[in-house]
């Protein structure tokens, strides 16, 4: 088994390597992903594409598990081996390949099938992060989620067959702090000001140099004058805040302008969302005890703060929006956000430090720098309550055909089902559908689908013979195309999970070439 490489304190150029990406989940994102070590079942070429899209932004280590020698056929879609490979173990062949990418991280390779793992070393898993596979067998897949599910490690399936392709993610718990919203809004808390805010605006002349914040907060102060000191809440009011603004604006005073574009966004932050209440109800945050995540303890004193403390509101989290105003200004405002966020920090800080004293643990179980992050970024804190993919196997289809409120032939939830009906022809039958007889296995492979209808609480209607005769004429082939644009989206997703930023797939992405239509389900 791999274990993350040490990195050399003299690699000053790591920024400059990982430039682009530390710009989306900054230097501590890049810190959890080199320290991440990272399992992958069944070498296959979406399974090293997979890889690929991990080794290049520096994932600390990787171990390859796959019993199975090369092939010809397997050099087709497989990019990371040669004809010379043929007859050589693939899980060497391809950690070799792979680790040419980046010098920085260490792989690893185990010549035993998942099977034999399963059966006599389960717990060589647990040694893993996150554990990757990819086209196995029914019966192997739902052992496989069985061991991961009760070892609470991430499990992310993905399969690539012909035209077709999926993600399906097994999370028992994640907690996202930096989701990222694409809509994000900044908490400029104008309606209700805090102390030194109230004052500094006050007390500030409004001209053409100083920040739009200062603008608009004397409007907003004229507007809550003149109704019932109420702030604007709706189209009809905020366009009539927007009009207040215009009627005594002279010309090229820009911050009057910005004032006027920012009616829509300014309001409304350190609200509690409805989300976060229900993260603050989940019993992991009521009822905390010594085995409780640092994430709990942090959020069971954010709640106090909120509930206790602060109004009901949430920490400030301290970021201004770029603003046109003279240097001074600008900076001073933004000096009163950071102290006032850097207080409400501390005390959420002080929070965590009296309850990890009540349970008994560390001091440093939970360290500022988190708090601060937490504060920071709680209006987006996202609790992801995954399911098992042993229980999705049993569930009744009626309820997962629903779920896209369209008729089942002829979409994605079809080709869903004929992917598992894949997987059990595997463990039922013992060879790839249409790998030897294209017309015998189309009969096998409907008698199978009938089965999985009848287990899944549906009539024995069967997949179209447009489907099936699809399936079978694939004999189980990959295509690099296809493997390569899953494996990307895949690679993505164990980064999200690693670096718990941004919000992942929850929990399945099914996607058809032959249309280029794809779809995210919850099942």
């Amino acid at each position: 088994m791999a274990s993350p490489t040490s990195k050399s304190p003299e690699q000053s150029d790591k920024n400059r390597k990982y430039d682009r990406q530390l710009r989306l989940w900054g230097e501590h994102g890049q810190n959890m992903l080199e320290n991440a070590n990272i399992c992958l079942i069944n070498a296959n070429g979406l399974g090293c594409e997979i890889l690929k899209g991990l080794i290049l932004p520096g994932v600390g280590a990787f171990t390859i598990v796959d019993g199975s020698k090369v092939v010809e056929d397997d050099l087709g879609p497989n990019f990371f081996l040669e004809t010379g490979s043929i007859g050589k173990p693939k899980a060497t062949i391809c950690m070799q390949f792979l680790q040419e990418l980046n010098p920085d991280v260490k792989g690893d390779s185990v010549e035993e099938s998942v099977e034999y793992i399963l059966e006599n070393r389960p717990i060589f898993l647990e040694n893993f992060n996150v554990v990757v596979a990819s086209n196995l067998s029914e019966q192997s897949l739902l052992n496989l989620s069985d061991i991961l599910w009760r070892a609470d490690i991430p499990f992310i399936y993905c399969r690539s067959l012909g035209m077709l392709g999926s993600i399906r993610i097994q999370l028992r718990e994640h907690c996202v702090i930096e989701s990222h919203s694409d809509n994000r809004h900044y908490d400029l808390r104008l309606e209700h000001p805090f102390p030194n805010l109230k004052q500094h605006l006050e007390n500030t002349e409004v001209t053409n140099k100083v920040p739009w914040l200062f603008v608009l907060f004397k409007y907003l102060q004229k507007w809550k004058t003149e109704n019932n000191n109420c702030v604007p809440c709706n189209y009809k009011e905020k366009a009539a805040l927007r009009d207040m603004i215009k009627s005594e604006m002279s010309s090229n005073e820009e911050n009057f302008e910005e004032a006027i574009k920012a009616v829509n966004t300014a309001f409304g932050g350190g609200t509690v969302s409805s989300e976060l209440v229900k993260v603050f109800e989940d019993e992991a945050c009521e009822n905390l005890n010594k085995k409780s995540k640092p994430f709990w303890i942090m959020m069971k004193a954010l709640k106090d703060f909120v509930q206790n403390e602060n109004n009901g509101q949430l920490p400030l989290s301290g970021i201004l929006p770029d603003m046109t105003a003279d240097t001074n200004s600008y900076i001073s405002l933004q000096n009163i956000y950071r102290q006032q966020a850097l207080h409400d920090a501390d005390q959420v800080y002080r929070r965590c430090q009296s309850l990890v004293k009540e349970l008994g643990l560390q001091i440093d179980t939970i360290l500022e720098r988190d708090v601060r992050l937490l504060c920071r970024e709680a209006a987006g804190i996202i609790v992801i309550k995954g399911s098992k993919i042993a229980d999705e196997y049993k569930r009744n289809f009626n309820s997962l055909c629903a779920v896209d409120d369209m008729e089942f032939k002829g979409t994605l939830m079809e080709y869903y089902i004929a992917l598992r009906t894949y997987e059990r022809f595997l463990s039922e039958c013992g060879n790839i559908p249409g790998e030897y007889y294209v017309e015998n296995d189309t009969a096998r492979f409907k008698s199978v689908a009938s089965k999985i209808f009848m287990d899944g609480g549906m009539s024995p209607a069967n997949l179209s013979d447009d489907m099936i005769h699809e399936i079978c004429h694939y004999g189980g082939s990959e295509l690099h195309s296809t493997s390569a644009f899953i494996g990307g989206c895949a690679a993505q997703e164990v980064i999200k999970i690693i670096t718990k930023q941004y919000k992942p797939i929850d929990n399945t992405f099914l996607f058809n070439g032959i249309t280029t239509e794809s779809i995210s389900l919850k099942l």
